[in-house]
């Protein structure tokens, strides 16, 4: 083990194996393409063969057939298991890649709840309730005492105006407006 190689990374380990697997597979597919090539001739010399009526000839060339056909059946199938273990070798990368993006959320979270004490947070939440509360209070107050200094004069001439008119209404006449006045004045 060389001590001061680098440590690879998944990425890198990932980008190694599937250049390793495209290669393998370019190879297996060039042999493939040659037996096919191979197959065509020997199927080419079978028939002429028979039509020679050569039946031992044919017959070993036939069982040679039959084994190159095997051997393509062979590689095709160790080609569907490369791209078989390439594309499980993305996913555990895929699968690294989450677990590192969840590991590091996981830290934010961890961050976040040691800011968030629950206890302090609901004390902030009660003293902002009762900050709350009192402010509503005050302007409630002060709202009032403003209307009261300012609707008590036209509370007053609003008040005589009405009397006088239900008055005025019901036919009362003035005198009995300056005893009300009186009354009133007393």
């Amino acid at each position: 083990m060389n001590i001061f190689k680098k440590k690879t990374t998944p990425k890198d380990a990932l980008r190694t194996s599937k250049r390793e697997m495209a290669v393998a597979t370019r190879g297996i597919e060039r042999e493939i393409t040659s037996l096919q090539l191979e197959e065509k001739r020997l199927v080419a010399e079978i028939k002429k063969t028979a039509k020679t009526g050569n039946e031992a000839a044919t017959k070993i060339l036939a069982r040679q057939l039959v084994r190159l056909r095997q051997q393509i059946t062979n590689l095709q199938g160790s080609r569907a298991q490369i791209r078989g273990v390439t594309t499980h070798t993305q996913a555990l990368y895929a699968s690294t890649s989450i677990s590192s993006g969840m590991k590091g959320a996981t830290k934010a979270m961890v961050a976040m709840n040691k800011q968030m004490a629950p206890t302090k947070q609901a004390k902030v939440i009660k003293d902002f309730q009762k900050q709350s509360a009192q402010l509503d209070m005050t302007i409630e107050m002060m709202s009032e005492a403003i209307d009261e200094t300012l609707d008590k004069d036209e509370a007053e001439e609003e008040t005589e105006d009405l009397t006088n008119q239900v008055l005025d209404e019901i036919g009362v006449g003035v005198a009995s407006q300056v005893r009300f006045l009186c009354i009133k004045a007393k």
